[in-house]
């Protein structure tokens, strides 16, 4: 079982000395989550609470994930490095590329993608992007991904986007490409995930909660022909407390990876990770 760290709650100035101590500590990876901006009241239902409410603050300051991965990058060489999630329909396809790429080439192939729709429309609004057509637009962004990094003459036609044919150098260093977990809950979610995605990541989830999830899953995968392919499940579980035996239900659930934040405050995060490592490492026990 592989056990990443999500970094949100830090400051800027904590981001890569947690991730180098994880490292150290034998982690498995690292998350970085986004969002491009947020309006001063939110009006659009968080997917993620009971009560639609997010459990965020309008002003918390935010940083591009693929920036600040690329730092963390310069000063590690084996944690991977992911997003939790990046939003593809709020760029043009050969901007993401462009920059995953260089995080992946950088890293010398250790991005992990994952990506969403996202949720909230007046992020999408401030931006200029259709909040509607977010699924449609997000599939075409996987599709343009897939042919930038692994064609040599790209070229790509869809009702939002269009290019070349052009020439996009260097290539990732993980072939065919990073790999692209699709985030997200809902049934379209999930079939996206299915139909073109490398993985899935899923939030606030227990050994058995995630059970049901991964037969649907499987099920979509095999409509869609694509039961043959490599495809990695990646969740967030539903509370903090997390040890061996947890991890154990989860593998056996069918879960590759646990992401799961141990800390509560963020000038508590070195000392968490290392009480964390001796909870659920087994190489520290």
């Amino acid at each position: 079982m592989k056990v990443g760290i999500p970094l949100f709650m830090l400051r800027h100035d904590q981001l890569v000395p947690v991730a180098q101590r994880a490292e150290e500590l034998g982690f498995e990876s690292v998350w970085v989550a986004e969002h491009l901006v947020f309006p001063t009241t939110f009006e659009s239902r968080y997917p993620y609470t009971e009560d639609g409410v997010p459990p965020i603050n309008p002003a918390t300051p935010l940083l591009d994930p693929l920036m600040v991965l690329a730092q963390i990058a310069a000063v590690t060489t084996r944690i991977r490095l992911g997003t939790n999630i990046y939003l593809l329909p709020l760029r043009h396809p050969l901007v993401t590329a462009r920059l995953g790429v260089t995080l992946d080439v950088l890293s010398n192939g250790r991005l992990s993608l994952g990506v969403g729709v996202g949720w909230l429309a007046e992020e999408f609004a401030a931006a200029g992007v259709d909040f509607a057509r977010r699924g449609a637009l997000f599939r075409e962004c996987v599709r343009a991904l897939r042919t930038l990094w692994t064609e040599s003459e790209p070229e790509f036609h869809g009702k939002s986007f269009s290019f070349g044919p052009v020439k996009f150098e260097p290539k990732p260093v993980q072939k065919p490409h990073p790999p692209i977990l699709v985030g997200g809950e809902t049934d379209a979610a999930l079939k996206r995930a299915a139909e073109i995605g490398d993985g899935w990541y899923g939030v606030r989830h227990t050994p058995e909660s995630v059970v049901p999830v991964l037969a649907k899953l499987n099920e979509l995968r095999r409509a869609a022909g694509r039961d043959h392919l490599p495809f990695e499940v990646t969740v967030g579980p539903s509370a903090a407390s997390l040890d061996r035996d947890v991890l154990a239900r989860f593998a056996d659930a069918g879960v590759h990876r646990v992401v799961s934040l141990p800390w509560t405050r963020a000038r508590e995060a070195m000392d968490g990770l290392a009480r964390f490592a001796e909870r659920v490492l087994e190489h520290r026990g």
